[in-house]
């Protein structure tokens, strides 16, 4: 396994050579720094910890700028670990989407947007109770009887009820790279990455 860390820019199009337009997420991949190397000896697992984005060290605690400093590099922002590292890496090395080629097929994990505390309707697409008539007040959006009553005298788990919504960890598979621009540590991956623009996502190989 390989992977790299990364920030979600936004999203584009392109055409692909046979005149198909292809949504794209943008995503500055990279560099990474390797700031922990795990061994089987040392640690009971094999990873490498990678380490993103540049912070300044009055907002880094003493022990983050030692453990950064035996890579011989600043504080950073984001640190992932990521097990089994196929690429042989030593402590304080780069990692860049040299590891990556067009048309590779890849997963990318993000953060979803967050929206808040939601009814069934927007959460889980219910169609509402009724008609706006008769005498009805306020109930087009409500979810409609659970199902509690003298049995089971309690809600079952799994209830699909209002509450939050979003702000998930989600993994998506099978996507592909279209393109590289490594001058900018670009990405271009085909589809959709979850995530709000400028929030960090994994990109696994």
């Amino acid at each position: 396994m390989k992977g790299i860390i990364g920030k979600k820019i936004g999203m584009t199009s392109i055409f692909a050579e046979d005149g198909k337009q292809i949504a794209c997420t943008i995503i500055e991949a990279g560099p990474n720094t390797v700031t922990q190397v795990k061994t089987i000896e040392t640690d009971g697992y094999s990873a490498v910890q990678l380490a993103y984005g540049d912070k300044k060290d009055k907002h880094a605690t003493k022990a983050e700028i030692n453990h950064y400093a035996k890579a011989q590099t600043s504080a950073k922002k984001f640190v992932k670990e990521f097990r089994n590292y196929s690429i042989e890496k030593a402590l304080g090395e780069t990692i860049t989407l040299d590891i990556f080629a067009e048309g590779d097929k890849i997963e990318v994990v993000g953060t979803t947007k967050g929206k808040g505390f939601q009814g069934v309707v927007k959460r889980h697409g219910f169609s509402g109770v009724g008609e706006a008539s008769h005498g009805q007040h306020d109930r087009q959006r409500a979810p409609g009887s659970i199902g509690g009553s003298s049995y089971p005298s309690r809600v079952f788990k799994g209830m699909r009820m209002a509450g939050r919504m979003g702000n998930d960890r989600v993994k998506l598979k099978g996507l592909k790279v279209v393109k590289i621009f490594p001058e900018k540590n670009y990405i271009l991956i085909s589809g959709s990455v979850p995530g709000h623009n400028g929030s960090i996502v994994l990109i696994q190989k």
